[in-house]
């Protein structure tokens, strides 16, 4: 029987793969079964990111609103569960949470989401989004160094097209951008909450009714900041999905695994190869700019000023 002390991280890009085909993706597929069958109150948020686009800053944020600073949690994901993965981790997604609504992390494009609640997601540069999740999975599902960003990017982020579409990160990114006139749905860039978290903030509690008093808005800016969140880094680093991920025989824990670090914008101008950048706006110009008159990720940005 695998252990902890003895289960040990893929050493190649074809082991990884091995192992996501015979064991996580059939239980990731089981548990999502489970969150889609969630019975949706109008009340309820849905945080909504792509990966590594701001959702655990956003889980955070609109926690932080709800509770006036709750921090009596071991992990974020416990108090704003996610809704793909709640069944795998042995969350109840009916459990009362804190504060007056409930709140949801998810990843699922609005095609796939269940519908009748609110919405919340920022946008992400996807060179940005792919460096950063690179990182977060480096030396954790995999040996750190055993796969490189280029072979990630071509595994995990360059297809786009049939039935990887929707869940990739342009298929996410175009179902949702196609409801920005959606009253339910609260649209924002990573990088705008990068430069301006006050208005952020107070663009969040707007939309979710909360009265953003002078206390309450220093107290969430404080709680939202870089320097809090890295200062409380075990509370955002997925210490239940990384017991879950051991137990399931995947890959055994990190210590240095964080879902929080420096967040830079345009990252990817010094750690993503040229030839990986091209691809990328190769497949904005084939796929995302037919379908939403967008001809770049700068142009989504400006767009939503």
């Amino acid at each position: 029987m695998t252990t902890t002390q003895t289960l040990t991280r893929p050493a190649s890009l074809r082991e990884y793969q091995q192992r996501q085909r015979e064991l996580q993706i059939p239980i990731i597929a089981e548990s999502t079964r489970h969150g889609l069958a969630y019975q949706v109150q109008p009340s309820d948020l849905f945080i909504t990111p792509y990966g590594k686009c701001g959702t655990t800053w956003l889980q955070q944020i609109v926690h932080s609103l709800r509770t006036r600073g709750d921090m009596e949690f071991d992990d974020i994901s416990r108090v704003v569960p996610w809704l793909e993965m709640a069944h795998r981790l042995g969350l109840d997604l009916y459990a009362p949470q804190r504060g007056n609504f409930q709140a949801f992390k998810s990843h699922l494009s609005w095609t796939k989401i269940p519908k009748g609640g609110r919405y919340i997601l920022s946008f992400r540069d996807p060179k940005d989004a792919l460096v950063s999740s690179y990182h977060f999975l480096n030396g954790w599902h995999w040996q750190a160094g055993a796969i490189s960003i280029t072979e990630y990017a071509g595994a995990h982020y360059l297809p786009h097209q049939d039935e990887r579409w929707d869940s990739s990160y342009w298929g996410h990114l175009v179902s949702w951008w196609e409801q920005r006139h959606n009253a339910q749905v609260l649209l924002l860039t990573y990088e705008g909450m990068k430069a301006n978290l006050s208005a952020a903030v107070e663009a969040i509690a707007h939309f979710l009714e909360i009265e953003l008093d002078q206390p309450l808005r220093e107290l969430v800016l404080k709680h939202s900041s870089l320097a809090f969140m890295l200062a409380h880094k075990s509370k955002f680093s997925d210490p239940l999905q990384q017991a879950a991920t051991a137990k399931e025989g995947l890959w055994p824990p990190s210590e240095s695994m964080t879902k929080v670090n420096k967040g830079q914008v345009g990252a990817h101008r010094t750690e993503l190869p040229a030839e990986i950048g091209a691809e990328m706006d190769a497949i904005w110009r084939d796929v995302v700019e037919p379908r939403t008159g967008l001809a770049s990720y700068q142009d989504l940005r400006m767009a939503l000023v």
